[in-house]
């Protein structure tokens, strides 16, 4: 199948790969040429495992291509997805700009019928929307339906190849048989299309996201309960995941989401439910709690060195907001460490793939180490902010050797704190009694 994707960023880059490893002929357009001509040469902006080596593979097979004109994309394709950015406005709401430009340009250009997938996170309506904007310039027969996209950072290649489920919101019988055709090769054991209206499916993605920040901010006030009253929030989780009614993902407790998804989806839905006058208490609440846990960690530390953080020296292992990806937006680190910064704080930081997002954020503002180790030369203590795999067993001698103080800041409660305080280290972390972190004077600096 003639395929075009609308879009190079996250979410068009990866969906236009994959479609291509399956046989389609995919056209990915992009107005940076920049980024286009990179990526015509398999050099990819940003990290993804396993994305690099399917772009090199499709581009050398001529199933999958790079392109800045439009209408000729168009032209060619059946299937049309608009993967455009649709960032967040100042009142919350998801800026639509760039997928109006996009659905005004399918009218001009339209030669036959298409069906158009709005494919970025968009608010209940757009699809009424692009409609709207496409038949102001063509008047033949065209469907617009809504296919959400559910792909993990760190595994998103994995989570499109292997779909646990596709969602697709369509109004039109022909528009739906398309789109399973298209989604078809995907489901080779089993077929797990969820079809529905495509209001029902726009909604879906903001109900499915907000459901998991809640689920996080959730784990996180439990941690902080559990902390005040003496107990283990690692024991607390088990018990709670062995029912099978609540299941074990997203109910770690930590410094808070990030990213790109979780808190522009969680603003969305606030500003789509304001606008119909509908209630939204649980849904303000775990975006307030989000911000929140970031307090409480950046707390703990000040109980621990003090208000003024003048002559300290803070090593920081990861500044992505997950790991396996070089994503920064919506990052923990950014609050951590710009209140470090702010009290007085110099900042040694190492991330085995954040520093190029890095160094637009901070520039000379902190130091970038070589490595993890290098981060800790001389600090007064050790954050962890970003659990990647090379920090999950690390040399904890050569750790207390580096540092002037064995201090460890865990915000992802990685370590086994009972075996760090017996080799000598002071260790706090999330929910946990240890030693230090806990919730007095909160708003004394914040």
């Amino acid at each position: 199948m003639n395929i075009c994707v609308i879009g190079t960023g996250y979410v068009g880059l990866v969906a236009g790969t994959c479609l291509a490893d399956m046989g389609n002929d995919v056209i990915c357009v992009d107005n940076d040429l920049e980024k286009l001509e990179k990526l015509r040469n398999g050099i990819v902006p940003i990290y993804e495992p396993g994305l690099e080596e399917l772009i090199k593979a499709n581009v050398l097979e001529g199933r999958l291509s790079f392109s800045d004109n439009l209408p000729e994309a168009i032209q060619k394709s059946l299937v049309c997805f608009i993967a455009v950015g649709t960032p967040q406005s100042e009142d919350g709401s998801a800026d639509l700009h760039y997928v109006e430009q996009v659905a005004e340009s399918i009218g001009k250009a339209i030669n036959d019928y298409k069906v158009i997938v709005d494919k970025s996170t968009v608010p209940v309506g757009t699809a009424d929307r692009v409609t709207e904007i496409i038949k102001k310039h063509y008047s033949g027969e065209f469907d617009v339906v809504s296919n959400p996209e559910f792909l993990k950072q760190g595994a998103a290649v994995d989570d499109f190849l292997k779909p646990d489920r596709v969602v697709i919101g369509s109004n039109s019988p022909k528009a739906t048989a398309i789109m399973q055709e298209v989604y078809a090769p995907f489901f080779r054991t089993a077929s797990r299309f969820v079809i529905m209206d495509v209001k029902s499916a726009e909604m879906t993605k903001y109900a499915a996201n907000s459901f998991l920040a809640l689920k996080i901010s959730y784990a996180n006030e439990i941690a902080n309960i559990c902390e005040a009253v003496g107990a283990d929030v690692e024991m607390v989780r088990i018990g709670m995941c062995s029912d099978k009614r609540i299941g074990t993902q997203f109910l770690f407790p930590g410094l808070g989401y990030g990213g790109s998804c979780f808190p522009k989806d969680i603003k969305a839905l606030l500003k789509i439910a304001n606008d119909y006058n509908c209630e939204h208490r649980l849904i303000e609440a775990a975006d307030e709690v989000n911000k929140e846990q970031r307090v409480i960690f950046i707390t703990k530390i000040l109980q621990r060195f003090g208000a003024d953080l003048t002559g300290k020296t803070f090593a920081v292992w990861g500044l992505t907001f997950k790991p396996k990806t070089n994503d920064m937006r919506m990052s923990p680190a950014i609050t951590i460490i710009n209140a470090l910064l702010e009290l007085g704080a110099r900042v040694q930081a190492y991330d085995p793939k954040g520093f190029e997002q890095a160094k637009l954020i901070w520039e000379e503002k902190i130091t970038y180490a070589k490595n993890s180790y290098d981060a800790l030369n001389n600090a007064d203590c050790m954050l962890l902010l970003t659990e990647w795999n090379e920090f999950r067993r690390p040399d904890f001698d050569r750790i207390k050797c580096l540092l002037k103080t064995p201090v460890i800041f865990d915000g992802r409660n990685q370590y086994d704190g009972e075996r760090l305080i017996q080799r000598g280290f002071e260790y706090y972390c999330v929910g946990r009694k240890f030693k230090g972190g806990n919730k007095k004077d909160l708003h004394r600096v914040f």
